[in-house]
């Protein structure tokens, strides 16, 4: 029977692994729609989100069924407690990937980024997907110290950000107002996608160490 609840516990992360990688490959999609002004990879991405939230129900019950079926006691209840919020972490990271998806199609077929912020955009998307593999590669090794590295990961996204408030309140704003809203939503989308990278990798830490990881870098909200 514990072996059972075991194979079925491990079945919940590996899962967990899976769809990291598909929120990976959302945020790469993403990306490439927003600076391509690509629209019929935004409307995949936009399509491919129900199946995400389909993959979140199905897993956040089954963690519900393993607490219910019997006791867990320590790296069991640690492990399902901290899967039931990272699936969430995960679905979120899928919405943010498509509500940049959404930007490009409706800029379609302009593109959203003005010529100006392009690279500071696709190091931002560098930084946010790289995270997002780290996290993933980090639970499926049970990698506390590669899940460390993302808070310094969120530093850089951190600065990524403010370089581009930066422009956008340069009384020289060569763009529109319509271009300074767009940067200003899809910064943010991108912004708490490593935010939700750097939650995740806290309760990858937290599983493997039985200990949260502290100081002002880190989050367990």
């Amino acid at each position: 029977m514990r072996e059972t609840y075991h194979e079925n516990l491990d079945s919940v992360v590996a899962d967990l692994v899976i769809m990291t990688g598909l929120v990976r490959d959302a945020v790469g999609l993403a990306t490439k729609s927003l600076l391509e002004a690509d629209l019929a990879t935004a409307e995949r991405v936009i399509g491919e989100d129900a199946p995400l939230d389909r993959m979140h129900d199905d897993i956040e019950a089954r963690c519900f069924s393993l607490l219910a079926r019997q006791a867990p006691v320590a790296g069991e209840l640690r492990t399902i407690v901290a899967a039931m919020r990272m699936v969430a972490d995960l679905a979120r990271m899928g919405d943010l990937a498509a509500h940049v998806a959404k930007i490009a199609r409706l800029r379609y077929p302009e593109k959203a980024v003005p010529e100006g912020l392009t690279a500071n955009f696709e190091l931002m998307a560098r930084v946010a997907e790289e995270m997002v593999t780290t996290a993933g590669r980090s639970l499926s090794e049970r990698n506390a110290h590669d899940a460390g590295l993302l808070a310094d990961s969120d530093d850089e996204m951190d600065e990524l950000r403010k370089s581009q408030f930066r422009v956008l309140m340069n009384k020289d704003w060569p763009y529109s107002i319509e271009a300074a809203v767009d940067v200003a939503l899809l910064g943010r989308y991108y912004e708490r996608i490593a935010d939700h990278a750097v939650i995740m990798a806290s309760r990858i830490i937290y599983v493997v160490t039985g200990l949260a990881p502290e100081g002002e870098n880190w989050s367990l909200a």
